[in-house]
């Protein structure tokens, strides 16, 4: 549903009558039900076909506004109901905002009995599996000195700079930052590894993110966001192991301040039975001086929920993001 009229965009919005907003799917009988409310107060349901029930609202419009605050309350009741199938019914698979399917009631149900040879196995693979979110910081990483020392080609550099002339020493200054970058890039990428490598014996995958996260609210603004509210209670927390939000505020944002660096941004799809287990390994991590990991979940397993339907797109998106891949397109025609 539009609320922002002006909206340059908005002659483009398509009309959708007796439509249903979808936000996941889960495994169901035919009296399935979610206590619990959806957008804007909306009453939720469970439509099942098949053993496969989708978690759904009717609506009468698409959710477009220009007011980010808008779209962010809209994005946490989202990801609220999401969660509540979760909790109610096991793993879900989420859908990203505005997914919308026309033909109201009957056309979801054909589109659930369409979907059926697709979405079943996808729904049990995933069962009891969610997606974590893993972040790791260092602070009083090594400084320019402690490399100089441990490493044989910046020692050379530096005495060259002492020796050369203003033009040379220019030059040679320039190497010599692009060895020290290419130094602390070589030990990020050499701790990233290990750990991945740690994580992917108790996880199913193991995927990288960019060290420097976009705005939350730019990602799931046109696509799935990875995560839920809810905080992980694996390993034994501590002081530098402890659960949080997803580690995008703003404060957060960039990989490095004067004070830390992000070595890596992981995210894992695992079962739940293997999370003490993680967070053990991340335990491990956290012992170490100068190092702080940032566990979140379990969450909806956005990221790696496959694409379902459709193939078109009428307007959200679906490029390659940090946010994962939502479960399907934006629009569903029925």
């Amino acid at each position: 549903m539009t609320t922002d009229e002006t909206t340059p965009d908005a002659a483009d919005i398509p009309e959708i009558n007796n439509g249903r907003y979808l936000y996941c799917v889960v495994q169901a009988e035919s009296d399935a039900e979610l206590e619990t409310t959806g957008i804007d107060g909306e009453s939720v349901s469970v439509i099942a076909e098949n053993g496969i029930g989708a978690v759904v609202h009717a609506c009468d419009g698409l959710y477009d506004t220009d007011d980010l605050g808008q779209i962010q309350r809209w994005l946490i009741r989202h990801q609220t109901v999401v969660d509540a199938a979760g909790e109610a019914f096991g793993t879900p698979v989420p859908f990203q905002f505005d997914t919308i399917l026309r033909g109201g009631e009957a056309g979801l149900r054909q589109w659930l009995r369409e979907e059926t040879d697709t979405l079943q196995p996808v729904l049990s693979e995933l069962a009891g599996h969610w997606e974590y979110r893993v972040e790791v910081v260092e602070y009083d990483s090594p400084d320019d000195e402690t490399l100089i020392a441990q490493d044989e080609r910046l020692s050379e550099l530096e005495a060259q700079i002492d020796e050369a002339s203003k033009g040379q020493a220019f030059l040679l200054e320039k190497q010599f930052d692009q060895r020290l970058t290419e130094l602390r890039a070589a030990r990020r990428e050499t701790m990233t590894a290990e750990l991945e490598a740690e994580l992917a014996k108790e996880a199913r995958e193991v995927h990288t993110l960019e060290r420097s996260p976009a705005s939350e609210i730019t990602k799931v603004a046109g696509r799935g966001s990875g995560g839920s509210s809810r905080e992980s209670d694996g390993g034994d927390g501590g002081d530098n192991h402890r659960p949080g939000g997803d580690g995008d505020t703003e404060d957060e944002s960039n990989a490095t301040t004067a004070d830390s660096e992000t070595i890596c941004r992981l995210t894992l799809l695992a079962h739940e039975d293997n999370e003490d287990e993680i967070g053990s390994i991340l335990d491990d991590v956290a012992a170490e001086d100068g190092i702080e990991v940032r566990f979140t979940g379990p969450w909806p397993p956005y990221t790696f929920a496959p694409a379902i339907g459709d193939d078109e797109n009428d307007g959200n998106g679906n490029g390659d993001g940090d946010g994962g891949n939502a479960g399907g397109p934006a629009r569903i025609g029925g």
